[in-house]
């Protein structure tokens, strides 16, 4: 029995320590990019392009980054001090990520029934963003840029969807990834063959789909090891006193 406990008290401390250093790593990247975001693009810009996304998304690497900083010390700490009060702190909290992702899992399922509703709600919000804010806000002209870049598309629908925007108001063209040449063009140079994100998107999700669910079944796999573990620990804990 002891040697069992030994070894979940270990399997406890090398997992949460595995979520602490990352945590720790993406809080670290967070601050940097906020403090010192020109250093950041010189050294990863070249070197690992794809990485350039975390320049737009500073605050929610520090917020995520803080989150897994925090669950990992709990559970470290409680398993290698022994101690109940954290161990069911960690529970409760893993417990609480979990019922949430099967909460949103069944809403995903609902709105899989119900696409239409879902298509409708995710273009209202995404038309609003392009026309209003896409070339005036920097955190969301950046992530409409990144989504165009990285699914190889053009506007929501098509490119028309820039025609009554903030941006082809003020700029009287049309942005650079949606033309032939990498500047931002008239219609007359526009790359017609990109589809519209929404199609893209679509795309995507049918291609990776398998892949997206056997990641989130992976982690719901673990998320129970974890509380299951965390439990026995506090039950043995709890008969050692």
């Amino acid at each position: 029995m002891n040697i069992c406990f030994f070894f979940l008290k270990m399997m406890m401390f090398i997992f949460n320590g595995v979520i602490f250093l990352g945590g720790l790593a993406l809080l670290g990247i967070g601050i940097w990019v906020k403090v010192d975001g020109d250093s950041f693009v010189k050294i990863l810009g070249v070197a690992a392009p794809q990485l350039m996304l975390l320049l737009h998304v500073g605050y929610l690497c520090m917020a995520v980054g803080t989150f897994l900083f925090i669950m990992g010390f709990l559970g470290c700490w409680g398993a290698m001090k022994e101690s109940r009060c954290l161990l069911l702190v960690f529970f409760a909290v893993i417990l609480v990520i979990f019922i949430a992702e099967v909460v949103g899992a069944v809403v995903v399922l609902i709105f899989s029934t119900v696409t239409d509703i879902f298509v409708q709600y995710l273009k209202n919000w995404a038309m609003k963003t392009l026309k209003e804010d896409y070339g005036r806000q920097e955190d969301l002209t950046a992530i409409w840029d990144t989504t165009m870049k990285q699914l190889n598309c053009c506007g929501f629908n098509n490119y028309a969807d820039f025609n009554t925007s903030y941006f082809y108001h003020t700029h009287e063209k049309y942005p650079s990834l949606c033309c032939l040449s990498s500047r931002e063009c008239q219609q007359f140079e526009i790359d017609y063959t990109k589809q519209g994100c929404l199609f893209e998107f679509d795309m995507f999700l049918n291609h990776n789909g398998k892949i997206v669910g056997g990641v989130a079944v992976a982690v719901g796999m673990v998320e129970l090891a974890a509380m299951v573990v965390s439990l026995i620990l506090y039950h043995h804990i709890g008969t050692k006193v």
